[in-house]
Parts: C-alpha cells; sequence; structure tokens
C-alpha cells in the first residue's frame, strides 16, 4: 500500500466516533454509503446544503485519500461504523498524533492505515496542506514512511507486523485466519 495523494486537513482534536457518523446513520448493517455521511453535522447546514466552511467540501480537496486529524482521532463509542464511513469516503490514511485504541483497531480491519506522528510534523504538514491544498503526502506502508517533499519531512511510523501483513495483503484478522484454515487443519490432525 503506496498512497501519493493530496489531503485533507482537519485540525480538532478529541474527533470522537458520533462526530465521524452521527447515531442517527447507523441503521444499516453493511458497510456501503456511510461516507455520504461522513461528519455530516460539520459537513452539511442545517437546510442539507454542503457547509462551504468544511474542508470536505473544499473543490481543492476532492478525491484526497489522507486525512489529517487533530489528537485522539476516533475516541467515544466503539462503533465500528465510523471506519466503515472513513473507509467508503475514499480516505485510505489517517494522520493524526494519537487514535483511539478501539477506532485504530477498526480502522485496520478496514483497509485504513492510522500513522501516528509526533505533534511538530502533524502541526507542520497540516499547516503546509491549509496553505498549499495541492500538496501531495506520500505514505508507505511497506516502508513504514510518510513523506512530504516541500517540507523535505520523512517520517517513519511504527505498525505491528501482523496488522502490516493484513493490510499489505488486503485482508482483515478474520480472512486472515481463514487463509491459514490448511495450516490450522494440519495441525490439529497432529495432535
Amino acid at each position: 500500500m503506496d498512497i501519493r495523494s493530496k489531503a485533507i486537513p482537519l485540525p480538532i482534536d478529541n474527533i470522537d466516533t458520533d462526530q465521524i457518523i452521527p447515531a442517527k446513520f447507523l441503521k444499516q448493517t453493511d458497510r456501503l454509503g456511510y461516507g455520504k455521511n461522513l461528519f455530516y453535522a460539520w459537513r452539511y447546514l442545517q437546510d442539507g446544503s454542503p457547509n462551504p466552511d468544511f474542508e470536505l467540501n473544499n473543490p481543492a480537496r476532492k478525491d484526497a485519500e489522507i486525512l489529517i486529524a487533530g489528537n485522539n482521532f476516533g475516541c467515544g463509542s466503539s462503533r465500528e461504523h465510523a471506519a466503515w464511513a472513513v473507509a467508503d469516503y475514499g480516505i485510505k490514511v489517517v494522520l493524526s498524533t494519537q487514535f483511539a485504541d478501539i477506532f485504530k483497531g477498526n480502522a485496520y480491519n478496514n483497509g485504513i492505515l492510522p500513522v501516528e506522528l509526533d505533534e511538530r510534523s502533524i502541526a507542520d504538514i497540516t499547516q503546509l496542506v491549509l496553505d498549499q491544498p495541492a500538496t501531495e503526502i506520500e505514505v508507505s506502508l511497506q516502508h513504514q514512511l510518510v513523506k512530504v517533499s516541500t517540507l523535505n519531512l520523512e517520517k517513519n511510523f511504527h505498525i505491528s507486523p501482523f496488522k502490516k501483513e493484513c493490510l499489505l495483503n488486503g485482508v482483515d484478522e478474520t480472512d486472515y485466519l481463514i487463509n491459514l484454515r490448511g495450516e490450522v487443519t494440519l495441525f490439529e490432525q497432529q495432535r
């Protein structure tokens, strides 16, 4: 998974899962269609029209696959729908200084790479993207590297080898185990 994309800056701390996808939209059980309601309360005005001041509605952010969030992204309830909404919108990487643990796990399981960087790097990247919307950020899962050429910034990030392997192979934890069915059967037969 290598991504080179423009980014959506959302420098707000403690964005919780209800802000990511409000509870009133949690009626369906499949993962599709949640992206249109991502950040609904901020993204739309009371009459349902797009809020021109919200970054997701900025035409310069169209087709961005990277979200730059404030600290403690995804806090609140454990709803997996928040990760579904982020993924359905088209976000493949979220950069933050910290993620809520449950959201982080849900992100991995839904093909989203949550990348934690230091505060200074997040602040510098956010400011650059606010000032220069066409800026592209490169994220390499294989090399565990975030690169922003304009800032001359290259930062490594940590990811568990298991989560990395799952993301690189496009599988969640359940699919990973299903793929090991033959080895599990062989192990059971030998016991």
